[in-house]
């Protein structure tokens, strides 16, 4: 588990919690800062699961992810 997928969830979970106690007090502005920020959770931990994913991939491998960065930057100084 990297920092993004732990951030991700620590901000998920403590949006689960303000989103219930909003609920609970009837405070809808904190009930909507809480759907916010587990969404945000939720978007960071996924960001965290594809950097591990591509991480995997390139140590599986090494020669397919050098020739496609080989390409990305052959492509890059092309355009600029």
């Amino acid at each position: 588990m990297n920092s993004n997928q732990f951030e991700g969830s620590v901000k998920d979970a403590a949006g689960k919690v303000q989103d219930a106690v909003g609920g609970l007090t009837g405070k809808v502005d904190l009930q909507a800062e809480g759907k916010v920020r587990q969404l945000a959770g939720k978007a960071q931990a996924k960001y965290g699961d594809s950097v591990d994913q591509v991480a995997e991939t390139a140590r599986s491998n090494p020669i397919g992810a050098l020739l496609i960065a080989a390409g990305v930057g052959f492509l890059l100084a092309r355009l600029l």
